[in-house]
């Protein structure tokens, strides 16, 4: 059994340990595999703190990124309701406007016609005086004719104008 080489081995195996137990190198190892089970715990901890932390900050961004879309859609429609608002005061002052222009053409017009038929009015009255002057001057002679004459022209430019 001595000459077995994995005897002598066993052997050493076993003194080994002795010395070790009787140097306390298992508490050491132990200690150190303590010492890393507590570091690693911690670096889990701390990982589990941040994971919760980015959970936290990506749920108050999507709440920001959908309060943002809200006032964007608040936005868009606040500016459609006021370009429609323009729209509308834009064709009201327009027809406004048409209508007053149409109101004063028709105005002139009026006038226009109005002083055409005085116009008119006062050739015909002016054409019947000459016609009658010439008549009457033609066809009465005297005093009389001239006193006819007067008193006919006041009557005639009296009556058409």
């Amino acid at each position: 059994m001595f000459a077995e080489p994995e005897t002598w081995v066993a052997i050493a195996f076993v003194i080994l340990m002795a010395l070790f137990a009787y140097l306390g190198i298992h508490r050491t190892v132990l200690k150190a595999l303590d010492h890393r089970g507590e570091r690693i715990k911690a670096e889990l901890d701390d990982a589990r703190r941040l994971k919760d932390e980015a959970a936290k900050l990506l749920a108050e961004y999507k709440a920001r990124h959908a309060k943002a879309e809200g006032e964007a859609q608040e936005i868009i429609a606040s500016a459609k309701a006021e370009a429609e608002r323009i729209a509308a005061e834009a064709k009201t002052k327009m027809e406004d406007f048409v209508a007053r222009r149409t109101k004063t053409a028709e105005g002139k017009i009026a006038l226009a016609e109005a002083q055409a038929v005085a116009d008119v009015r006062a050739a015909a009255a002016n054409a019947a005086v000459t016609a009658a002057s010439t008549i009457l001057s033609q066809s009465v002679k005297g005093q009389v004719a001239d006193d006819l004459l007067a008193k006919g022209i006041a009557e005639v430019k009296a009556k058409l104008n």
